[in-house]
């Protein structure tokens, strides 16, 4: 199968309201183009092949079943048309580096939506000393 193909299943599968025509007078109602730019937070340059996860949430705020997922170019940019209106799940996903997620609502018909990912930070073990604390110093539990 060509990977035209493969895109269009899964856009058919993960938002089966944008397997049809996308007129406003359709059943689906308004669509929005989406486009994504994934930066790095400490210096600003694109996150290139980065996961852009979408996924449509419900009015109780769950996920349905079935998503989409881009990946970033070269400029860390990714795009796409269709997307009807209302609330949707946006993951973003790169190899070192903290995932991202937020909920956005679409509601107009071009959404500009601009990314910073961080880098992951070191966990705090209780084992191990801490920066500017003796072992010799209790910690208070919180």
């Amino acid at each position: 199968m060509k990977l035209v193909g493969v895109i269009s299943l899964m856009v058919a599968v993960a938002f089966p309201a944008l397997a049809g025509n996308n007129n406003k007078n359709d059943d689906i109602g308004p669509v929005a183009t989406l486009n994504f730019i994934v930066l790095k937070d400490d210096n600003g340059r694109p996150v290139r092949n980065a996961a852009v996860v979408m996924h449509v949430v419900n009015g109780k705020g769950k996920q349905e079943k079935g998503d989409l997922e881009l990946k970033t170019d070269l400029d860390g940019k990714a795009s796409y048309e269709g997307i009807p209106y209302g609330k949707l799940r946006v993951q973003v996903l790169a190899t070192g580096f903290q995932t991202f997620g937020a909920d956005y609502d679409i509601n107009r018909p071009t959404l500009n939506i601009s990314i910073k990912l961080k880098r992951p930070v070191s966990q705090y073990s209780i084992y191990e000393t801490r920066p500017n604390e003796s072992k010799d110093t209790p910690t208070k539990p919180q």
